[in-house]
């Protein structure tokens, strides 16, 4: 048997799906560290699970320390230890290093977790992505806006999934929102060129440093625009041509870029730019699996279990390529106005035209609070072995169901 832990700070829906995957391998002894106690786990997994330590903070080296000792006190010395949140990579790489454990070392893991340092090293061997500088004072900030021009983004250095980024279109609004945040030595801001073109992702898993599989997803419209306007209800396309030549310019740099960050075997998440004329940029890259139901849009689009599969690749270092038979798609269902769900209209109309295309769905309920972030207040996902199809379908879902919120 193979001894693994799996931290989980708080037992989100999402979270669980990794560790029921990882629990239900054959072949593994799984312990879970977390914050949240046993008892709010589901009956299923908490049977599957061999030991559990509670601790005080599980983002933190020394404290996820404690808690695989007290595992090992259980269950044996451990083998491996996993999880997904991107806030947990560079103390799991700590712990790896201290223990000497496989998987991805810190340094390795703070390429990926702090985005500055992540593009200079993609500047440094000549991948393109934006400029980019951290500053620690607000001078320094607005003196990078004078050299490279306005728009400019602006965000946190070790953010996730887009929290904590906004777009700045001036001088002004650059020096109002440091105002509102100043920047600081210890607390620094990353300010970034804002690139114009399409925004995609590149979804990857590696093994001994190669790309063996990888999958391709379109947004609409990007993510800077989705959390600007709290209301606009977005989407995310992965076509079933993920070797049509439009991508072949990120194909051409992804594998270089993991490798210059330092990626051995895993599966990671790249966010990319493709501009107007046709060059490619990347935006940032995360070693861990994707968020916002892009793990469950990738299982429907190829046809396997993706949560399984990080789940054996993490601890075994396999995995079997499979060829890509759908295209898939999700609608992002997004409140207007504020408060909680009042009525949702059109769902009627979609169940009746689209009903054979959907295959996992969230929908709003009445009631229900505002989620207050960038995945809404539902979700509908369609999948077929066209790509038009599923495009067309989610077209009509955004622009036919309408959540009011009051």
């Amino acid at each position: 048997m193979t001894n693994i832990v799996f931290v989980a700070p708080f037992f989100l829906q999402t979270t669980l799906r990794f560790v029921d995957a990882a629990a239900s391998l054959a072949g593994v002894r799984a312990g879970l560290i977390s914050q949240d106690p046993l008892e709010k786990l589901p009956s299923g997994l908490r049977s599957k699970l061999a030991a559990h330590a509670p601790v005080a903070d599980a983002l933190d080296p020394d404290s996820i320390l404690q808690g695989v000792r007290a595992i090992e006190g259980s269950i044996g010395p451990v083998e491996r230890v996993l999880g997904t949140l991107e806030e947990l990579q560079v103390p799991l790489g700590e712990l790896r290093d201290r223990l000497d454990l496989p998987g991805m070392r810190a340094e390795a893991a703070a390429n990926f977790r702090d985005k500055d340092r992540m593009k200079t090293v993609l500047h440094r061997d000549g991948l393109p992505c934006a400029r980019h500088r951290l500053a620690g004072t607000v001078d320094e900030a607005l003196q990078f806006g004078r050299e490279i021009g306005f728009p400019l983004v602006v965000k946190p250095p070790a953010g996730s999934g887009a929290r904590g980024t906004h777009r700045v279109e001036s001088e002004r609004q650059l020096g109002e929102a440091l105002r509102l945040a100043p920047p600081s030595p210890d607390g620094p801001v990353l300010l970034e060129e804002f690139i114009i073109g399409e925004e995609h992702s590149f979804d990857s898993i590696c093994l001994d440093g190669r790309i063996v599989w990888y999958s391709v997803s379109d947004y609409s419209p990007g993510p800077l625009e989705v959390l600007r306007e709290p209301w606009i209800q977005w989407t995310v396309l992965l076509p079933r041509e993920i070797d049509a030549p439009r991508y072949a310019g990120i194909r051409e740099i992804a594998g270089p870029a993991l490798t210059t960050l330092g990626m051995d075997t895993g599966l990671s998440h790249m966010e990319w730019f493709l501009r107007p004329e046709g060059s490619v940029a990347i935006s940032e890259v995360g070693a861990r699996p994707p968020g916002a139901q892009f793990t469950s849009l990738i299982s429907w689009a190829s046809d396997f279990d993706l949560y399984a599969a990080w789940a054996e690749l993490s601890v075994f270092e396999r995995f079997q390529p499979r060829p890509r038979p759908y295209a898939a798609g999700a609608a992002y269902l997004r409140g207007q106005g504020r408060g909680r769900v009042r009525a949702v209209e059109g769902l009627e109309e979609i169940r009746r035209d689209l009903g054979p295309l959907v295959v996992e769905a969230r929908l709003p309920q009445e009631g229900q609070p505002a989620s207050g972030t960038y995945e809404g207040e539902g979700f509908i996902i369609l999948r077929h072995a066209e790509t038009a199809v599923v495009e067309e379908g989610l077209r009509r879902i955004v622009s036919r169901v309408r959540v009011e919120l009051g």
